[in-house]
């Protein structure tokens, strides 16, 4: 099993060019902020992560790219809000 500390480093690392802060409650459970460091604009946030599913690496890439498509499908639902919009 790999520790909080390894397991918020390779989280933090998958999401360039965003950034990505992760961060362990009391209770042992994660926060995951993905922003544009930039703007300061977060793009996605996740709370309450719990951590006992994630014990390899494997585990992690899949939740990295799980939150990736919810990223693109965001922003896709965002653009496509305003596509219609004849002012």
């Amino acid at each position: 099993m790999l520790s909080t500390l390894e397991l918020c480093r390779i989280l933090e690392s998958g999401f360039l060019p965003l950034s990505c802060a992760c961060s362990v409650n009391p209770n042992g459970f994660l926060t995951i902020k993905i922003y544009d460091a930039e703007s300061g604009r977060v793009d996605l946030l996740l709370t309450g992560v719990c951590t006992a599913e994630l014990t390899s690496v494997r585990d992690i890439s899949n939740l990295i790219g799980e939150l990736r498509t919810e990223l693109r499908a965001g922003r896709r639902a965002f653009a496509g809000a305003f596509s219609n919009y004849a002012g």
